[in-house]
């Protein structure tokens, strides 16, 4: 029964992450850890679901090793960014500039 729970609790912290990212587009930092929120939680729905089933789970091992590279790339974009633009703001960054 606690499979159940955490899958619940995964599908409700997806779509919470999809809702912050969608309402939060002002910062650069914040979109960053809106998708940070979402890998997560679909590590925890892989998870669960795989306890489900009753298989190993070495797919979601895979899931959080992926998720790790994906923040720290974009937090070197982001630090890149904050260092040629001076701010994380959204509205600032363009591909005309490039």
């Amino acid at each position: 029964m606690s499979s159940y729970y955490l899958f619940m609790i995964a599908m409700t912290g997806i779509s919470t992450g999809f809702i912050s990212l969608m309402l939060q587009f002002k910062h650069l930092l914040n979109l960053l850890l809106s998708l940070e929120a979402i890998t997560m939680n679909i590590f925890i729905l892989l998870y669960s679901s795989s306890n489900m089933i009753g298989s190993s789970g070495f797919s979601a091992l895979i899931l959080i090793t992926l998720s790790v590279c994906e923040a720290s790339l974009g937090m070197s974009i982001l630090v890149s960014m904050v260092q040629s633009h001076g701010n994380d703001y959204v509205s600032s960054f363009s591909s005309q500039k490039c």
